[in-house]
């Protein structure tokens, strides 16, 4: 395993049992062992599209074990921590390294977001990584969070040696640009499938995107072409994963996610509600956008 995460990494699904609603540990395997043949360079559990908030601390726990299982050494494994207050975020981190994962990914707290102060936001992140026993990613959504992270912010943490660098989801490039100006040292995340490239040209690292979940292979060859300096071939896979993001991740969000991972052979399956399956027709307008994007439907 690489010194620090590049690559495409993706936040996988969490397989729910249709009958109980239980964690199906099984089919969270073997997905993660299919989207890492694919070409992902490492999973993120329990983040936005695992449902996070919808997990219980126990499951939690689990989740990141059984991952653990199945991530091999020359891959990593994130585990989203983020929780309401400090000392609970500090818990998640500790959980996670007990399990196994190589690093935490942490949210902004979104509860009391309107009255949570720059300078609290500063001192939580910091206490966290003070506290964390492995490194931390922080996490910029502000679409659910309420709370951006800001160019001050990634400032006055740039130098903490257990904050290792930033997935920012708030579509934003000139933010992304800001964020690589403020924290140089930093590993710089896209968290949109439909900006990946772009972000590669102003020095990411990678991508979280979710759209791996359901087409890995052509995410991931954004960046390995990239990389190769295959600009051209790198720019023709971001413009085929460019409306599956849109279309799928942006507009229906997990549920449209675990549809798509339905129709390409995997075990997608129920999200746990309050939110909602998709409906029938959804699912035959998804295996178009599919089929129009070259990639296989079952």
């Amino acid at each position: 395993m690489s010194d620090r995460p590049g690559g495409l990494l993706v936040p996988l699904a969490t397989s729910f049992d249709p009958a109980t609603g239980d964690v199906a540990p099984v089919h969270l395997r073997d997905n993660a062992r299919a989207i890492l043949a694919a070409g992902a360079t490492g999973l993120v559990a329990a983040g936005s599209t695992g449902e996070a908030s919808l997990l219980a601390d126990d499951e939690y726990r689990q989740l990141v074990q059984w991952l653990r299982d199945v991530v091999p050494d020359g891959c990593w494994l994130i585990a989203g921590a983020g929780r309401e207050s400090t000392r609970a975020t500090a818990a998640a981190c500790r959980t996670a390294a007990e399990e196994g994962a190589d690093a935490v990914l942490v949210r902004a707290p979104s509860y009391y977001a309107p009255v949570i102060t720059s300078a609290g936001l500063i001192d939580h992140f910091r206490r966290v990584a003070d506290e964390s026993p492995i490194p931390v990613l922080l996490y910029n959504f502000p679409k659910y969070t309420g709370l951006p992270l800001t160019e001050a912010l990634a400032s006055a943490l740039a130098r903490h040696e257990n904050v290792w660098g930033i997935k920012d989801s708030s579509g934003d490039l000139k933010n992304f640009a800001a964020y690589r100006d403020a924290a140089p040292s930093w590993s710089l995340f896209m968290g949109s499938g439909g900006r990946y490239y772009a972000a590669l040209e102003l020095g990411a690292a990678g991508a979280i995107a979710a759209v791996g979940n359901f087409a890995a292979r052509t995410a991931a060859e954004i960046g390995r072409a990239f990389q190769a300096g295959n600009k051209a071939a790198a720019g023709a896979a971001q413009e085929t994963v460019a409306p599956l993001h849109s279309e799928i991740v942006g507009k229906l969000g997990v549920p449209g996610v675990k549809a798509a991972m339905d129709l390409v052979g995997l075990a997608g399956g129920p999200v746990r509600p309050p939110l909602a399956d998709l409906d029938s027709r959804q699912r035959k307008r998804l295996a178009v956008m599919l089929a129009k994007a070259h990639i296989a439907v079952s």
